[in-house]
């Protein structure tokens, strides 16, 4: 045994943590996109949506 005692509470939630941390960039790297990305999606659907009403006729 080591000679220091360790808190059990705080082993058992840095355990919880490291795990959640490893989901969370797990997650990142399978659903995450870059806010270039989500910038250039975001401009795209605007103009497509511009193009669209500009290609409506007035009745």
């Amino acid at each position: 045994m080591s000679g220091t005692p360790i808190n059990l509470n705080r082993a058992r939630k840095d355990r919880a943590r490291a795990g959640d941390k490893a989901q969370a960039d797990e997650n990142s790297v399978r659903f995450g996109r870059t806010k270039a990305q989500k910038d250039a999606e975001r401009i795209e659907a605007e103009r497509s949506a511009r193009h669209l009403d500009d290609a409506k006729r007035d009745t």
